[in-house]
C-alpha cells in the first residue's frame, strides 16, 4: 500500500510544469496575428499586398522561434503567457507604424523598426544565457545608480529636441539613455529596500495618537534624495513623464518592501508638489499643462486643432469597432503620430475594443510579472519583479493617459507598440529579466517566502507532560510618513 502511494505521488516538478509547447502555440498565433494585420493594412491602402511582407513575416517569425529557442534551453520553467504577449504587442507595434509609412512614404520607419526589435531580441536571448541567477545583480546595486544617473544626465548637454533633453544625436544615430536608466534604478532600487525593509517598516518614532512613524534621518534621506533627483530630471530635461516614472517606480516598490499605505500618500503628496512646482514656472512643461487643460484652444483661436485635439478626433472617430485597418485619418496628428500618438491610430482603425484588447495584453503582462514576484523566494527578487512590471504599467499609464487628455502628455513612447529603437530594444531587456525571474519562481521546490510571524504566532510549552499553545499576533499596521 505504501509502495502504491509513493509511486502515485507526483514529482517534484509535477506542480511546475514546463509548458514549452502552449509558449510555441501562442508564438504561432501572435505571428499570424502580426503578419494577417499587416497584409489587411498593405491590401486597404494600397490595394494590393505589400512588397515587404515576405520580408517582415520571415523576420518576425525567426525572431519569435530565437527566442523560444533560448527559453526552452535556458529557461525552461519560464511563464508561457511572458513571451508571446511581447512577440504580439511588437508585431501589432510594427502593423501600425507600416500602415502609417504607406500614408507618408517620406518618413518610413518600419523597416527601421524591425531591425531594432530583431537587436532587442538578440539581447534578450544574451540575458539569458548570461545571467542564470537574478540574485547575481545585487552586486552591482552602486554600479547600477552611478551609470543610471549618469545616463539620465547626458541628454542634458545635448540639444533639445520637440522642448525636451531626452535624446542624444551623434554620427547620424539617436537614443534615449533615459529608458535604460529605469532597468538600472529598478536593480537599485530593489537592492536598498530588500537590505533595508526591515529600517523602513519598524524604525522611528511612533505618535500614537496620529498613528504615525517619522522615520530617522540616515533612513529618509535616501527617500528624499529621490524625491529631489525626479524634479531635477523634470526641471533639466524637460521632461514630465520620466520623472513621474521614476518616482511612481520608487513609491510602489517601497510600498512593497514595506506593506504601510502611508507612503503611497507621502509618494504622491510629493509628487504632486513636485510637479505642481515645475508645472507653473517651467514654460515648456506649462504650456502642455495648458493644452491639456484645453486642447481646443487652437482651433477656438482659428490655428485649426493641435497633436492632442487631433488624437482626440481619432478616438471618437474609432468608435466601437474602428475605421479598420488602412481606413484612419490618424497621420493628422503629425511628427510624433508614430511615436506618441501611435495608441490614436489603434483606437481610429480598431475601436474601443482593439484599444481595450490591447490594453488587456498589457494588463496581463503586468499581472504576470507580479505573479512571479510573489512567488520567489528571496526579497530582492520579489522586488525586482515588481518593479519591472510596476514600469510597463506605469509607461502605459502615463503615455495612454496623455493621448486620451487624462493627464497631460509626455514625451515618452508606449511599450513595444510605438516608434523608438531605444524603447523596443529597453522592454525587451525587461521582458528577458522577467522571463529570469519566472523561470526561478517557478521551478521545482520554489515557492513562497515562509511568513516572518509564523514562529511566533504560536509558542509551545511543556507543563507535566501537557503541551499549552498560546497565540501571539503580530502588531498591527501603521500609517507612516
Amino acid at each position: 500500500m505504501t509502495a502504491k502511494v509513493a509511486d502515485s505521488a507526483p514529482s517534484p516538478g509535477a506542480s511546475h510544469p514546463r509548458r514549452r509547447g502552449a509558449e510555441l502555440t501562442l508564438l504561432a498565433g501572435a505571428v499570424l496575428v502580426s503578419v494577417l494585420g499587416h497584409l489587411y493594412a498593405g491590401v486597404a491602402t494600397s490595394g494590393r499586398i505589400p512588397e515587404q511582407s515576405a520580408r517582415y513575416a520571415a523576420g518576425l517569425a525567426v525572431a519569435a522561434l530565437l527566442a523560444h529557442l533560448a527559453v526552452r534551453l535556458f529557461a525552461p520553467y519560464a511563464d508561457p503567457l511572458v513571451l508571446p504577449i511581447a512577440v504580439l504587442l511588437n508585431g501589432l507595434g510594427l502593423v501600425l507604424i507600416r500602415r502609417l509609412d504607406l500614408t507618408t512614404p517620406g518618413h518610413a520607419a518600419a523597416d527601421a523598426q524591425l531591425l531594432w526589435s530583431g537587436l532587442g531580441v538578440v539581447l534578450f536571448v544574451l540575458v539569458l544565457v548570461v545571467l542564470r541567477d537574478h540574485r547575481v545583480l545585487q552586486r552591482y546595486a552602486y554600479l547600477s545608480v552611478v551609470a543610471a544617473l549618469t545616463l539620465m544626465l547626458v541628454p542634458v548637454f545635448f540639444p533639445a529636441v520637440n522642448g525636451a533633453h531626452i535624446w542624444v544625436r551623434f554620427a547620424g544615430l539617436s537614443f534615449q539613455p533615459g529608458e535604460f536608466a529605469k532597468i538600472l534604478l529598478a536593480v537599485f532600487f530593489a537592492t536598498y529596500l530588500a537590505a533595508n525593509r526591515t529600517a523602513l517598516a519598524l524604525t522611528g518614532r511612533r505618535i500614537r495618537r496620529l498613528r504615525l512613524r517619522l522615520l530617522p534621518g540616515r533612513v529618509l534621506g535616501p527617500i528624499l534624495a529621490i524625491w529631489l533627483l525626479s524634479v531635477g530630471v523634470l526641471v533639466l530635461e524637460r521632461d514630465l513623464g520620466t520623472s513621474l516614472l521614476f518616482f511612481g517606480l520608487f513609491v510602489i516598490m517601497l510600498f512593497t518592501a514595506t506593506g504601510r499605505i502611508g507612503w503611497i500618500a507621502v509618494g504622491l503628496l510629493l509628487a504632486g508638489l513636485g510637479a505642481y512646482a515645475v508645472g507653473t514656472f517651467e514654460p515648456h512643461v506649462h504650456s502642455r499643462v495648458e493644452d491639456w487643460l484645453n486642447p481646443f484652444a487652437s482651433i477656438e483661436r482659428g490655428q485649426g486643432p493641435g497633436q492632442l485635439a487631433q488624437s482626440l478626433f481619432a478616438f471618437g472617430a474609432g468608435g466601437l469597432l474602428g475605421a479598420g485597418l488602412g481606413h484612419g485619418r490618424s497621420f493628422l496628428i503629425g511628427f510624433a503620430a508614430k511615436s506618441d500618438f501611435i495608441l490614436a491610430t489603434a483606437g481610429e482603425e480598431l475601436g474601443l475594443a482593439g484599444v481595450t484588447a490591447i490594453l488587456a495584453l498589457y494588463a496581463l503582462l503586468v499581472a504576470r510579472g507580479f505573479r512571479a514576484g510573489l512567488a520567489l523566494r528571496d526579497p530582492f527578487g520579489r522586488l525586482l519583479a515588481t518593479g519591472l512590471a510596476s514600469i510597463v504599467a506605469l509607461q502605459v499609464f502615463v503615455i495612454a493617459g496623455g493621448v486620451t487628455g487624462l493627464i497631460p502628455l509626455t514625451g515618452m513612447a508606449m511599450p513595444f507598440l510605438a516608434q523608438g529603437g531605444s524603447s523596443v530594444v529597453t522592454n525587451w531587456i525587461i521582458v528577458a529579466l522577467l522571463v529570469r525571474l519566472s523561470d526561478s519562481a517557478r521551478r521545482p521546490g520554489a515557492g513562497p517566502e515562509p511568513d516572518p510571524w509564523a514562529r511566533t504566532r504560536t509558542r509551545s510549552t511543556r507543563t507535566r507532560g501537557t503541551r499549552t499553545r498560546t497565540d501571539i499576533r503580530p502588531p498591527e499596521p501603521e500609517a507612516t510618513a
